[in-house]
């Protein structure tokens, strides 16, 4: 039987996590993009990122919801789901999946 690959994005998925699990893949002075494993998590209330970068973010598998502070309104986002989010958009995570990982894939950029 074939060894797992710790190259591969949904190796050794924890089933509970007290909090966020980020992965640094790569990381430039221009560009990081990180595998992030949520368990149940979300923002604490009242807490909105403000991020000096621009972020592209796509959920590989289960499921999350992000609102945003300006009024855009909430994206619930499903496996190959996508988004990006401009330096300095405020936002939240409201939920994300209990019943199993939620594998993000983000990808931090320059303005």
């Amino acid at each position: 039987m074939p060894k797992p690959n710790p190259a591969n994005l949904f190796h050794d998925l924890p089933d509970k996590l007290a909090a966020e699990l980020v992965n640094i893949l790569v990381e430039t002075p221009s560009i990081r993009i990180e595998r992030i494993v949520s368990t149940g998590q979300c923002s604490d209330a009242g807490f909105w990122y403000d991020q000096e970068e621009s972020e592209w973010v796509i959920v590989l598998k289960g499921r999350a919801q992000l609102c945003f502070a300006d009024g855009t309104p909430p994206k619930t986002l499903c496996p190959g789901d996508h988004v990006t989010i401009p330096a300095h958009q405020k936002h939240r995570i409201d939920w994300t999946s209990a019943s199993e990982p939620t594998v993000w894939l983000a990808v931090f950029f320059s303005a």
